[in-house]
């Protein structure tokens, strides 16, 4: 499942693309029909990818899109089954061409759908405070409770035996069972992407959401964004504390526990039966491995491989960091 929300407008062929792109391109077959466009990993031969990093090498070599926006550096790093389509800035070419799949990502503005929830047919279902507004296509499972002022926005779905506090937003947002959401917390809303064209900025379209797994608790003031080209993942049973930060397309596993103030840059992925101290700041597009311990304060600016305790600017084994310290 990637997104269920967001409606897709394709599909487009691929000499509409290639207009949209404002590219040339040579030796082109075909005007095959292309479905969507999805990131290295999730892609099929009917869809299109793209490639900006060498950080992505390895991914990029598998990938089964038919298509690929990249730049000529990256070119050859792709299989004989995807064609290259070469542009300047790969990331503001994907961000036009998102637009023109999913129209409707772009903008968060408020949900002008909500209504009382004791309007709905949820007013004899779950308990909850006053004035709790609920968008269209909600739906909410048995034994919840929603706290004072909170809004449910639209496109979410809620397990069963879930608390959803005061003073909380969530839209964009898959929530499964037994999952605790503490006051004020933002959740699916869109993330922090967009890039300084012509002294404007522009706005890269957010098609991902956010999935919160079974058994979780996010604290007070937290906000996760939803994804942009993959959703953003909490896995099961993770705790997150006081006002964190998880940005886009962030997949922390399972049986982790995250300290207060902690923020997760976008695209980087955290496994299982993690522990990151508190003020912590983790770059973006990072692998921490299983069993990491991170340690309160620190900056991680490199992935972390598995049953690893860092600590420090720039993080480094935690040995290493006392001795230096002493």
């Amino acid at each position: 499942m990637f997104n269920p929300f967001f409606k897709n407008y394709g599909p487009i062929s691929i000499l509409e693309i290639i207009k949209i792109l404002n590219i040339k391109v040579d030796k082109l077959n075909s005007n095959q029909e292309i479905t969507d466009i999805k990131d290295l990993y999730t892609a099929n031969t009917s869809d299109i990818t793209f490639f900006h990093s060498k950080k992505y090498k390895e991914i990029a070599k598998d990938t089964k899109a038919s298509f690929c926006i990249t730049t000529e550096t990256l070119k050859d790093d792709l299989p004989k089954n995807c064609k290259p389509l070469i542009v300047e800035n790969v990331l503001v070419s994907v961000s036009n061409l998102t637009s023109k799949f999913y129209p409707e990502s772009i903008n968060d503005d408020f949900d002008e759908t909500v209504i009382s929830i004791s309007e709905t047919e949820f007013k004899d279902k779950v308990k909850f405070g006053k004035n709790v507004l609920i968008g269209d296509n909600v739906s909410l499972g048995s034994n919840c409770y929603i706290g004072h002022n909170s809004i449910i926005e639209k496109n979410v779905n809620i397990g069963n035996n879930c608390s959803i506090g005061s003073n909380t937003i969530i839209r964009n947002t898959i929530i499964k069972k037994n999952v605790r959401i503490l006051d004020g917390c933002v959740i699916g809303k869109h993330g922090f992407g967009f890039f300084p064209v012509k002294n404007k900025n522009l706005r890269y379209p957010h098609i991902g959401i956010v999935i919160i797994e079974d058994n979780c608790e996010i604290g007070c003031g937290a906000t996760i964004d939803r994804g942009s080209m993959s959703n953003t993942i909490i896995g099961k049973n993770t705790y997150l504390d006081n006002q964190i930060h998880i940005a886009h397309n962030v997949k922390i596993g399972e049986n982790s526990i995250i300290a207060g103030q902690v923020g997760i840059a976008g695209s980087s992925v955290i496994g299982n039966n993690v522990k990151i101290g508190g003020q912590a700041g983790i770059s973006g597009h990072l692998k921490i491995g299983n069993n990491v311990e991170i340690g309160g304060g620190s900056g991680v600016i490199k992935s972390i491989p598995d049953n690893t305790k860092v600590m420090g600017y720039p993080a480094k084994n935690i040995k290493e960091f006392l001795r230096e310290n002493k």
